[in-house]
């Protein structure tokens, strides 16, 4: 489903971001990675289950940087990092881009997690839903560590299986919860199909659906939520063989 989900968005919106013409552009992106003297940035998107990309910055003494882009919607793109030498895995930053000024202020050396994004909406409000979801992660982690002392005792196991059971659907339920009060913002879809797409039950995504306004449905996400729906019902409507 995953797969589907990607081509879905690779199909729909292969050129839907541009940067040959800045007198185009609707985003405004500036930032300051701290430390960073030497090197490139780049800005890329998911493309067909890649990441691709759709600007270069070269950074030489100043570790300031600015970029131009055109987006048709709001959208998830990744700021990454080139530290030419590092052992680091710390170098994607993901962002809720829209149109308008957006400030990324960070570090060289903990480029995630000391990064602070301002001047978008939907990047403000997936942050609130991340901060939730990192609590269900941690109840998850502590579960599985509780799975794992209680070795062979079956009592223990079938306790902890039932309790990760319930936090799974507290999560989806979370999930669900915050697309719909989130309708009104591109975050709203985007949390549905990267979240809970491909398990949740079907009802869940139609009411989402249902709920989003006339410019979020129009939306890269919206209209991407439209078809892993389309898609779910034409599976589950198929005779099992």
């Amino acid at each position: 489903m995953k797969n589907t989900v990607l081509a879905l968005a690779a199909l729909l919106f292969i050129v839907a971001c541009k940067k040959e013409d800045n007198s185009d552009a609707n985003v405004h992106i500036t930032g300051n990675v701290k430390g960073f003297k030497k090197g490139q940035l780049f800005i890329k998107r998911y493309n067909d289950s890649a990441l691709v990309n759709i600007d270069t910055i070269v950074i030489d003494g100043d570790s300031h940087f600015e970029s131009h882009l055109k987006l048709e919607s709001p959208e998830m793109l990744y700021l990454v990092i080139d530290r030419v030498k590092t052992e680091s895995v710390d170098s994607d930053l993901p962002f809720f881009a829209e149109p308008g000024n957006i400030n990324i202020e960070t570090y060289k050396d903990e480029f995630f997690s000391k990064a602070k994004i301002t001047g978008s909406e939907n990047q403000k409000l997936y942050e609130e839903f991340k901060a939730v979801k990192n609590k269900f992660v941690n109840d998850n982690l502590d579960l599985s560590k509780l799975s794992f002392e209680a070795g062979n005792n079956v009592a223990k196991l079938d306790s902890i299986a039932m309790k990760a059971d319930q936090l799974k659907k507290r999560r989806y339920l979370h999930t669900a919860n915050f697309a719909l009060n989130h309708a009104d913002h591109e975050v709203g879809p985007y949390v549905a199909i990267s979240e809970v797409a491909e398990d949740i039950n079907l009802k869940y995504l139609d009411t989402i659906d249902k709920s989003m306004t006339p410019k979020v449905a129009k939306s890269r996400y919206g209209k991407i939520l439209k078809e892993v729906i389309a898609q779910r019902k034409k599976l589950e409507a198929t005779p099992a063989q």
